[in-house]
């Protein structure tokens, strides 16, 4: 995809690289051309692939739990009705055992991670030729380069987004925890524990202790968060890259490894949901 013959290195690399669009210091506005381009358009630089599929997909759940809920029924439930219905109450039962504070947020917010997750990580079951395929035709139409024209389907595949979204999740932490704690209360948490002497002295010395454990306990959550998602998704899609550069056998090794990559898709949304809710059931406690 890289060329008319691309090398294995050069498959890889095409088949890795997002559809930027930023600022280049020499070629002004636009998309990149290679994946150094890509890399010179610096920080401020969108990845127009990831963002269009991970809104895309939102929508698409908002769109089908809305639909759901207005033709709902009390009456024999259709099939989709069904499975709406035992999403809901799933989400439901594990924040009721697992969150212990009070908030109407929480459970939405489960549901729409988990969800939103799934369907994001399910795109890496399309054919990885497929959709990037398509890209490059109607980027031909347009004029475009077929070599130069990069499409990645899976949004978290993109550390980008998945640290996006755990960024999300962390400022619901701090907000969380000052609305529970107060300002006060959340600066004591960070400076006075998990080392709380009985010497007001002392307590004042092992302030900097305190801060440097609790400061690293805090920011390693969002950072964990996202990159055990991104790392999963990120090697079980090379995995089908790998798959579909040996040629006549990748069909049966692609259903071999979709059949098994499904749970890994599954238990990476259920993990990324069960942590944000016990990170925010974590942030409602007092000590």
């Amino acid at each position: 995809m890289a060329g008319n013959n691309p090398t294995s290195s050069e498959y890889i690399q095409h088949h890795l690289q997002n559809m930027t669009f930023g600022l280049h210091p020499e070629n002004g506005l636009g998309l990149a051309h290679s994946p150094q381009e890509a890399q010179e358009m610096g920080f401020w630089a969108l990845h127009l692939d990831t963002m269009g599929w991970s809104i895309g997909l939102g929508i698409l759940f908002l769109w089908l739990f809305r639909m759901v809920a207005k033709t709902a029924t009390t009456g024999v439930p259709s099939g989709m009705q069904n499975f709406v219905e035992m999403m809901v109450e799933f989400v439901d039962n594990s924040v009721r055992e697992t969150f212990h504070g009070k908030s109407k947020l929480i459970a939405p917010l489960s549901l729409t991670i988990f969800c939103w997750v799934f369907l994001m990580n399910l795109m890496d079951l399309v054919p990885v030729d497929f959709l990037p395929m398509l890209a490059q035709k109607i980027g031909a139409w347009f004029g475009a380069d077929p070599a130069h024209v990069y499409f990645k389907v899976v949004p978290t595949t993109d550390v980008n987004a998945t640290l996006g979204m755990s960024l999300s999740v962390f400022a619901l932490i701090i907000f969380y925890s000052i609305r529970e704690k107060g300002f006060s209360g959340f600066v004591a948490e960070l400076t006075l524990h998990p080392f709380n002497a009985s010497n007001p002295l002392v307590q004042v010395l092992l302030i900097p202790v305190n801060f440097l454990l609790e400061a690293v306990t805090l920011l390693a959550k969002p950072v964990s968060l996202a990159l055990r998602l991104f790392g999963n998704l990120y090697a079980g899609e090379l995995i089908f890259i790998l798959i579909a550069m040996v040629g006549l056998w990748q069909l049966p090794l692609h259903f071999a490894w979709a059949t098994f990559h499904i749970l890994i898709i599954t238990l990476q949304a259920f993990i990324f949901m069960m942590l944000t809710i016990v990170y925010l059931s974590m942030a409602t406690e007092k000590h």
